[in-house]
């Protein structure tokens, strides 16, 4: 990993056009001395006469309980609408102010908003922001003083872990799947393993344990290199807006979680025994996404993710287990950063980014031990959605309007992922960090996966037509009806992104269909309940779960037939 320095002024760019390329205001060091502010400005979208915008600024300066970001265009930019801020338009002159939630901006804090707006001919950068009148990315010209917040030198880690390594294969994941009729066409691919509770760390009810796990990794590396993947997954109030999965620990359990869980998994992971690992590890699933879209004022509040939002504890938690597992030479932590159709959204987008970078630097954790993010684990989103984008208009409708997008700023997996990842490099995160998909469960073939786009009809014949995710609606979560197994474990598939694996097992239950007594704290969500009739957060849709699924983690011998019929790439 490299950092960048520089002791130019404000050099700007020019838009070149090209929707969804990121422009930074300034390409300097922000740690420079005399920087009082940093603004980073993204053309998002850009089409014939609209565009697209995100925009952060870091205040380098005193604390502010709240603030006022200015800039003027060269060109005739129209602002129409924004998010996030305040933001208004007189003549060339725009003015972003907080919003009521947003205002406070520490020493070393960003704030992003978002806005929408026309133009024609060229499209501009503005050459100079203003933040409460003191204008922003001004260096000095002097040398640099070293900024705390960027990675170090990479040390014994690689830039992906994935390339010219194979991957950890788990022996009890694989012996389920050979059990299978037609099972051993992919009993030998990668799947992580998951330690969803104190007592997975050892080994329970006859399960190999993490050390026992290690150990066979060793065995499958032989001389050459190997990646073993381990799910994190243990919070406090673990999963507060999704009952089926909650977990062992109550909301106010920091301490325990920090040294019953992740104290031990550091030492184990630790052990020079297995310093020749490639040890990739995915954070805390479904936790951060939560303090976003399911808490007040959200229509979709959920009073358990308030108090999870209140305690701060999900932020602890990731922030000390990043800072304790990043310790380790050889680890790569990967945090997990939703799916497209929990976080795509223009309102989601950028304030999950602002989360993910709180956690990252909270209870000693930087930055630098983030080597990337992880998009679609244990869910079914599709990775590319071939039939239709959102810059098309099908009857006098743009597809963003359509039903299924809903307004959504993506459609599928990659696109996200690859927009993600911008956005975070935007926010301070290493410009070399890489992404993850869990492709386990979002193959959507069979004789449902179309050939082309519906009929245009309308937007949503055209859209529901051609689309491969064949979910009620992408808030469903739980043992989905149809879906297949997608692509195979790969290395550097894409721009951006690390690897394709199947973090979740395929096979393994996300939850039971009813009530299940059990041992592992899990509970009984209705989104898991083919009966169940939806609720807001996936706009009152039918579940689409299986029936007769049980606790989650458990093996649901239904499912993995079904995800091995509808396979795409087919099975051969």
């Amino acid at each position: 990993m490299s950092r960048t320095r520089t002791a130019l002024l404000a050099a700007m760019a020019l838009v070149a056009g090209a929707a969804g390329t990121a422009y930074a205001a300034v390409p300097g060091d922000v740690g420079a001395a005399a920087v009082p502010c940093t603004v980073d400005y993204q053309v998002q979208n850009q089409w014939d006469t609209g565009f697209t915008a995100a925009v952060t600024v870091t205040n380098l300066g005193s604390a502010k309980s709240s603030w006022q970001l200015k800039w003027s265009y060269a060109g005739n930019q129209r602002v129409t609408s924004g998010w996030n801020a305040k933001v208004t338009q007189s003549g060339a002159n725009v003015t972003a102010v907080n919003e009521s939630y947003n205002g406070t901006l520490a020493t070393g804090g960003s704030a992003s908003f978002g806005f929408q707006g026309t133009y024609s001919g060229s499209n501009a950068i503005p050459a100079t922001f203003t933040l409460d009148g003191v204008t922003c990315n001004v260096d000095d010209g002097g040398p640099a003083d070293p900024d705390p917040t960027d990675p170090p030198g990479p040390g014994n880690r690689v830039d992906n872990p994935y390339s010219g390594a194979k991957v950890y294969v788990n022996p009890e994941w694989s012996a389920n799947a050979a059990a299978e009729p037609g099972g051993s066409r992919i009993a030998n691919q990668p799947t992580g393993v998951w330690l969803d509770r104190t007592a997975a760390i050892n080994g329970a009810n006859g399960k190999m344990g993490l050390r026992s796990h290690l150990d066979e990794a060793l065995r499958q590396k032989g001389s050459g290199e190997l990646v073993f993947q381990v799910v994190i997954y243990n919070l406090p109030g673990r999963d507060c807006a999704a009952l089926a999965s909650n977990g062992e620990l109550g909301p106010t359990e920091i301490d325990k979680y920090k040294t019953q869980y992740i104290d031990p998994i550091a030492k184990i992971l630790a052990d020079p025994k297995y310093a020749s690992l490639r040890i990739v590890t995915t954070v805390e699933i479904d936790s951060l996404p939560n303090l976003v879209t399911n808490v007040s004022p959200r229509a979709t509040v959920t009073p358990n993710c308030d108090v999870m939002k209140a305690n701060g504890n999900y932020v602890k938690g990731v922030g000390y287990a990043l800072n304790k597992l990043g310790d380790v030479p050889n680890v790569y932590n990967y945090v997990d950063a939703g799916h497209h159709g929990w976080l795509g959204w223009d309102d989601n987008f950028g304030a999950s980014a602002q989360v993910f970078k709180q956690a990252a630097t909270a209870e000693g954790a930087t930055v630098a031990d983030v080597h990337g993010f992880i998009a679609n684990t244990a869910n079914y989103s599709a990775l590319k959605e071939n039939n239709f984008s959102i810059n098309q208009t099908v009857a006098g409708k743009s597809v963003r309007e359509s039903k299924w997008v809903s307004w959504n700023r993506y459609v599928d997996e990659l696109s996200y992922a690859q927009a993600l990842r911008q956005e975070l490099v935007s926010l301070g995160f290493d410009s070399k960090i890489g992404m993850l998909i869990d492709t386990s469960r979002n193959g959507w073939g069979g004789t449902a996966r179309p050939t082309g786009p519906g009929a245009t009809t309308s937007v949503d014949t055209y859209v529901d037509g051609g689309r491969y995710d064949r979910r009620f609606n992408t808030g469903n979560w739980c043992n989905q009806k149809g879906a297949g197994l997608g692509e195979r474990p790969k290395a550097a598939p894409e721009s951006g992104i690390d690897a394709y694996v199947w973090m979740k097992p395929p096979g393994e239950s996300d939850g039971a269909s009813k009530v299940i007594d059990n041992d592992e704290g899990k509970g009984f969500d209705r989104m898991c309940d083919p009966t169940y009739t939806g609720n807001p957060r996936n706009d009152n849709n039918m579940s689409g779960a299986l029936p007769d699924a049980p606790v989650s983690g458990h093996w649901f011998s239904a499912q993995f037939q079904e995800l091995m019929r509808n396979a795409y790439p087919p099975l051969s």
